[in-house]
């Protein structure tokens, strides 16, 4: 078994946990998690993927095992959990790797690599929107409206999505063999959602995720013109980022590999190998190719 470490870092005096395996001196790679979960996402991933490659798993803050200060104390936005994972990436000396983003993990992903594209070598998006198209209206009609007004019924249905019964719902739908899926997974989520004042936290990035889509162009003219390597891999049956999300990606990268498994927003939890084994694969070749 590799050997995963478990570490803190402190980043603009903000305590960061992450998770760390792999070869000291090997090609980078970094895992970005979404909404509800943390870096527990890849427990399994990541010693499969350490075998040859160096992997690091922050939790951003609010979410994990990484600080949660309330919304009164620090301001969430996207542009600031990106900030602190470019300080973590610094201070461990990373200026090269690839990306794995799922979910929230996308928009930041997109942000470091339009802050600095040299630093960027690969793109794995599992359900990482990056694009208007794949965004499934059900899941986000709640979240559009909140956004355009906050008041007690547009708060009262965002809520919804911060309960242990939405959590579930998140890893459970879509996938055609729920018994493959952990409960841990939800509660376990659940229960650092949960800490007293996150349900702030999650308030004012929901607000914030209106700050995403105008970003897409500029990231499709980064892909266009800088033409990343582009690994889409996705869950055809997540109820949150539709597969045309994945398709998408074809349009400003012609050559981006598309896979549309059977699963949903949790990919990982029922086709984890199956998703290892298309990142190492898609890894190997364009490692070899530059």
């Amino acid at each position: 078994m590799t050997a995963v470490h478990h570490r803190y870092a402190t980043v603009r005096g903000q305590e960061l946990f992450y998770r760390e395996a792999g070869p000291a001196g090997a090609p980078v790679i970094v895992l970005l998690h979404g909404f509800p979960t943390s870096s527990f996402m890849f427990r399994k991933l990541i010693p499969e993927l350490a075998v040859r490659y160096r992997v690091i798993a922050p939790d951003h803050l609010g979410f994990g095992l990484s600080a949660a200060p309330s919304a009164e104390e620090f301001g969430y936005t996207f542009d600031a959990l990106t900030e602190l994972t470019a300080g973590l990436l610094q201070q461990l000396g990373v200026t090269r790797y690839a990306i794995y983003v799922q979910d929230y993990g996308a928009p930041i992903g997109w942000r470091l690599a339009l802050a600095d594209p040299a630093a960027v070598t690969a793109i794995v998006t599992q359900n990482g929107n990056g694009y208007d198209a794949g965004f499934v209206e059900g899941f986000w009609k709640t979240v559009w409206d909140y956004q355009r007004e906050q008041n007690p019924e547009t708060e009262a249905n965002i809520r919804g999505a911060l309960t242990l019964e939405s959590t579930r719902w998140q890893y459970l739908a879509g996938e055609p063999d729920e018994g493959l899926v952990s409960p841990d997974t939800w509660h376990h989520d659940f229960a650092l959602l949960s800490r007293p004042g996150n349900d702030a936290v999650q308030l004012a990035l929901f607000r914030d995720y209106a700050t995403n889509p105008p970003l897409y162009p500029a990231l499709h003219e980064y892909l266009r013109t800088t033409r990343p390597p582009v690994l889409a891999v996705w869950g055809k049956g997540d109820p949150i980022f539709g597969p045309e999300g994945a398709r998408a990606f074809a349009d400003d990268v012609p050559d981006a590999e598309i896979h549309l498994l059977d699963g949903g927003h949790f990919l990982l939890e029922s086709a984890g190998d199956e998703v290892a084994g298309l990142i190492l694969g898609f890894l190997d070749r364009v490692s070899a190719e530059r």
